[in-house]
């Protein structure tokens, strides 16, 4: 828990699960107790998300142009590029692809 004195916003994309406030009184009514606003981005709007251009550079580096013959050969794939894009944060290449994909 945390100091209900201190305000926590969180924004949640519109993916169905998670638009559960408007459905279930007892959520929201946690998250008004304590303090906790959530805010759902408009539908269509994923380009509003700053996470959204880091899928796009782990799709860019990872799986395109690729063809991976099982779900755990692909699973590698995506933890060796989590590994080297948390090595290379200042990557050139890396940040023009996700400077590109982040238009907001």
């Amino acid at each position: 828990m945390h100091p209900t004195e201190k305000h926590i916003a969180i924004v949640s994309d519109n993916y169905s699960p998670q638009r559960t406030t408007k459905r279930c009184r007892r959520i929201a009514d946690r998250a008004e107790a304590n303090n906790v606003k959530i805010a759902y981005a408009p539908t269509n709007s994923s380009w509003l998300s700053r996470i959204e251009a880091q899928f796009t550079a782990l799709r860019y580096f990872t799986l395109d142009g690729t063809d991976h013959a099982s779900h755990k050969e692909r699973g590698s794939m995506i933890r060796r590029y989590i590994i080297w894009r948390n090595k290379h944060a200042t990557d050139e290449h890396l940040r023009q692809v996700v400077a590109g994909a982040n238009v907001a």
